[in-house]
């Protein structure tokens, strides 16, 4: 399952299905996803972003409080996470698109056109 399934803000490297997902408002970002090819200066650059995202984003987004209390733009970042995220990302979707754009297809003759 996805984080934000649990009610949670994904805080990935920007490659795979976070960098198709990723806008901006509904989640973290670690990084520009740039890669190097020498694996120990991709690995440096991955941890410094790694902390300066938290130090600069995640830990004060997360303990900014309203008089109530309540992280507010945390929940906002959480539900624009669900509305963006939620539908898009999960294994029944997947399987759907797998029987509609490639299974079916092949029954009748034609070849997988999966969406972008």
């Amino acid at each position: 399952q996805k984080v934000v399934l649990n009610g949670g803000l994904n805080f990935s490297v920007l490659d795979g299905w976070w960098a198709e997902a990723y806008d901006g408002s509904n989640g973290f970002a670690i990084g520009l996803g740039q890669t190097h090819v020498d694996p120990a200066i991709h690995d440096a650059r991955d941890a410094e972003a790694l902390m300066k995202t938290l130090r600069e984003q995640v830990i004060p987004l997360y303990y900014r409080r309203d008089e109530s209390g309540l992280p507010r733009a945390w929940i906002a970042r959480i539900k624009r996470a669900i509305q963006t995220l939620g539908w898009r990302f999960h294994s029944d979707r997947m399987v759907m698109d797998y029987v509609l754009n490639c299974y079916l297809p092949a029954v009748g003759g034609t070849s997988c056109v999966m969406p972008k």
